[in-house]
């Protein structure tokens, strides 16, 4: 068998760690490192690739198109790997299991759940990251957050507990809203990232201004997960239609801007328990969600004379 041509596995899953949270501090908190040692791990990768994997200032670094296409291909890698190691046999009590949206999960509820702890110390919480169907019993879950539309086909019985309204609008990075002034049909016809999570986003976003059918963009580029395509639009490939639960961060720090502001999704974040009766432990997290969701800033409406320019 020949022998496999794989850059060092420690840079690969520190660049990896940055490409889902986007931050350097971040990917350090997880893997327990120090923010220099994953900044030499990323930039010892990219000298023996002889590819630059990120670019930007270090207050607001972001990935290369290069860099996107290998963070996606190492997420799910790792998936697997993680997925295939015997797990040893738990000591104490039994965490509590959160089956969450990964860019959720990253961008807001991690941010927020050392309140929980705080709250709750003998309540261990494990947030286990997805997107797709789940079964509470088979897959261990107790308590799952989603994002809900009217028209969301659901294949299992539960109770379902809104807890934050769905806001979402156009957002990409600071030197693409500078380069030109910004207006409803600019924005529709830039290029265009979408994420498979949610396809529907642009014309669930369109449908507040009344558009039948939006205009053609100048390309489309559609990635494997909302963090990927967050990630896109701050490294200044296109224009996306971002949550605000899930850029109210990177807004703030400037990673991002959403000059046209927010409009009201169709969608609602929801917390779903078993149909026969959630834990304690489950019912208090979902109180405690409904907490975090009513004190969550509103974002900026959608400007009145979006459809002029600015």
């Amino acid at each position: 068998m020949a022998r496999r041509q794989l850059p060092s596995l420690n840079a690969l899953r520190a660049f990896e760690a940055f490409g889902r949270h986007g931050r350097m501090t971040l990917a350090a908190d997880e893997l327990c490192v120090t923010h220099g040692a994953v900044s030499r791990q990323i930039r010892q990768l990219e000298e023996q690739l002889g590819v630059a994997l990120t670019e930007g200032p270090r207050s607001r670094l972001r990935m290369t198109e290069a860099g996107l296409k290998l963070a996606q291909a190492l997420s799910p890698a790792f998936d697997q790997i993680e997925a295939a190691v015997p797990q040893p046999v738990p000591v104490g009590p039994r965490p509590l299991v959160v089956s969450c949206l990964p860019t959720f999960a990253m961008k807001w509820l991690i941010p927020r759940l050392p309140s929980f702890q705080a709250a709750y110390p003998d309540i261990p919480v494990r947030v286990a990251e997805s997107n797709g169907p789940f079964d509470f019993k088979a897959d261990g879950v107790d308590l799952a957050i989603r994002m809900r539309s009217p028209d969301t086909v659901v294949t299992y019985e539960a109770e379902v507990w809104p807890f934050m309204e769905h806001y979402h609008g156009p957002i990409m990075s600071p030197e693409v809203a500078v380069a030109q002034p910004m207006s409803l049909e600019r924005i529709c016809t830039m290029p265009r990232l979408l994420t498979r999570t949610f396809l529907e986003g642009w014309s669930d976003w369109a449908r507040n201004f009344e558009l039948d059918h939006l205009p053609p963009p100048a390309s489309e580029q559609v990635f494997d997960h909302y963090f990927y395509m967050i990630e896109a639009a701050a490294a200044g490939l296109g224009v996306a239609i971002g949550p605000w639960a899930f850029v109210q961060r990177d807004l703030a720090s400037g990673r991002l801007v959403a000059p046209l502001g927010f409009t009201h999704g169709r969608a609602r974040i929801v917390a779903v328990t078993p149909p026969d009766g959630a834990t304690k432990e489950a019912l208090l997290f979902r109180d405690w969600l409904l907490e975090q969701g009513a004190s969550t800033p509103l974002p900026p409406e959608a400007s009145c004379d979006s459809r002029g320019g600015r």
